[in-house]
């Protein structure tokens, strides 16, 4: 049996039906205020579903969203789902060529776009010659834009003549969603989350915090996001709850949202709740009503801790480990072990196995270091158009996760490094390795290592060493604007210091370690880029 074909019928779409035949004017989201119930949901959804449909959107092709936070992003992975076709949602921090290459990758067959990203997204698709459906979800007046006429609104969709078509019966190994993640090869990697991978995901987070229908959750981080979509929105929606949904994130918004909506569950990433205790009103604030508050990303002290816990005294901080890969959510520190286990993710999640081994792929003794590997139905099937790449991530028959671990005598695991070559920005990962591939392509560059430098409100940041082509010359300024045509914001190094060679080990490998270690990095320009809080 294929891993993730264990359902006859997983479709996410009916999770929808079900709450809209049950409690049809029950909020499942609002946005700006306005509530959207999950019978109006169910409405819009299939409406859009037919739209798509009968502009040749069916089982089996992608449908791209770049969006910010808005309840279309939802109708649409919805919608999508309903016909059997596949949801991609990208992030919006990316470069156009960036957006560019996860569109042509996957083969996306439709782009659904947020109006204020119409600039990104047509730069995106300019050069793309397949037939492409462009939507944008609301009408972009024609007499400010050319190219307005390209883009067909979102609301068409809805209104569109013709007989409905019938929901896809899924299999529970179909996929439902792409998710592309940071590639260690230079390019991103499209994870292949299936029905039955999200929906036991939403079972092993409903039981763990036993969420119900009356919960209020936020979803203040990017829905392009697993920590926003899948660490609150979609748990909340299987338990039939309803989930405010901010357009971006806002510290002093979050605070206003929880003291006046009485909201319960969130996720935050690190950077999140450190804008959001710098906030010089916090302590006055009533966050009482917090239930929930799941974390992760760094190891937090205790002071910090203890600062969480008086400014939302009735929650529970979730330290949490977890992947795009797995659909978010492997592992959770209990309540009772918040400050007794201070460092720990915590134990595996319901029906996830965990374990840790050494570099011959063999299980090490507790509290030995090695590669955390899992295995369990919520694990992703594999890398989209990539058999390689999957192939080694799953040998030995468990996902290969990157992470060095151990788990302490009482089964509680602890991240201590990070096997593959990665930095982690204000929750987004950034390969090393697409940094130095557009370090590369420029004519001056001989040769470029890029590695993270702490910083105290990002976690990590990219900073670059590179060694110049005799007779060649270029600034760092140079450089960073060279990065920035090509890169996400986040990705592009804060500062970069010139080398005459990389360091190297007696078989050519680059000692980033002790790159790491060195003390001429030298910021250059202002910050540039805001991971997840923007």
């Amino acid at each position: 049996m294929d891993r993730g074909s264990m359902m006859d019928d997983a479709n996410w779409f009916a999770v929808l039906e079900h709450h809209a035949s049950r409690r049809p004017s029950h909020p499942i989201c609002v946005v700006g205020g306005a509530a959207v119930s999950y019978g109006e949901m169910l409405r819009r959804a299939r409406a859009t579903a037919t739209g798509l449909h009968q502009r040749g959107i069916g089982r089996g092709d992608v449908v791209a969203l770049l969006s910010y936070n808005t309840s279309e992003f939802l109708e649409a992975i919805f919608a999508a789902n309903y016909l059997g076709a596949i949801a991609m949602p990208i992030n919006w921090r990316l470069a156009a060529a960036e957006v560019r290459y996860i569109v042509d990758h996957a083969e996306a067959a439709a782009l659904i776009i947020d109006p204020a990203l119409i600039d990104l997204a047509t730069a995106a698709v300019a050069t793309i010659e397949r037939p492409l459906l462009r939507i944008c979800q609301t009408p972009v007046p024609s007499g400010e834009r050319n190219d307005a006429a390209v883009w067909t609104a979102f609301d068409d969709l809805r209104t569109g003549e013709g007989e409905q078509p019938q929901r896809a019966s899924l299999a529970g190994g179909d996929i439902h969603r792409l998710m592309y993640t940071s590639g260690t090869t230079g390019r991103p990697k499209g994870v292949m989350l299936t029905h039955t991978n999200l929906a036991w995901k939403n079972l092993a987070h409903l039981v763990e915090f036993g969420i119900t229908g009356d919960a209020i959750g936020l979803a203040c981080g990017p829905l392009y996001h697993v920590g926003a979509l899948d660490l609150t929105t979609t748990t909340l929606i299987a338990a039939g709850a309803t989930v405010i949904i901010h357009r971006a994130f806002d510290a002093a918004a979050v605070a206003d949202e929880i003291e006046r909506s009485r909201v319960t569950h969130i996720w935050l990433a690190p950077a999140m709740v450190n804008a959001i205790l710098a906030l010089p009103d916090i302590e006055q604030r009533d966050l009482s009503s917090l239930q929930l508050l799941i974390g992760g990303g760094e190891k937090m002290p205790i002071p910090l801790i203890e600062r969480i816990q008086r400014t939302f005294p009735s929650a529970w901080f979730a330290d949490a480990y977890g992947l795009t890969e797995t659909v978010s959510g492997d592992a959770f520190l209990d309540q009772a072990s918040t400050l007794s286990k201070r460092g720990s993710v915590g134990r595996p999640c319901l029906h996830l196995d965990v374990d840790i081994w050494d570099d011959d792929d063999r299980p090490v003794d507790t509290g030995e270091r090695g590669e955390i590997v899992l295995r369990g139905p919520k694990v992703f099937v594999g890398y989209w158009r990539d058999p390689d790449a999957t192939a080694k991530a799953f040998r030995g028959g468990w996902f290969h996760t990157g992470d060095i671990g151990i788990r302490d005598s009482d089964g509680y695991l602890y991240i201590v490094d990070r096997l593959k070559d990665m930095i982690l920005s204000g929750g987004e990962n950034i390969a090393s390795s697409e940094v130095e591939r557009v370090l590369y392509e420029h004519d001056a560059v001989l040769e470029a290592a890029v590695v993270a430098r702490t910083d105290q409100r990002w976690g990590e940041v990219p900073v670059a060493f590179v060694a110049l082509r005799p007779g060649s010359a270029t600034t760092a300024d140079e450089l960073i604007d060279h990065c920035r045509a090509s890169l996400a914001k986040f990705k592009v190094p804060r500062a970069v210091t010139f080398i005459d060679a990389l360091p190297r080990n007696p078989s050519g490998k680059v000692l980033k370690r002790e790159l790491r270690d060195r003390g001429d990095v030298r910021a250059t320009g202002e910050p540039h880029g805001q991971p997840l809080t923007t």
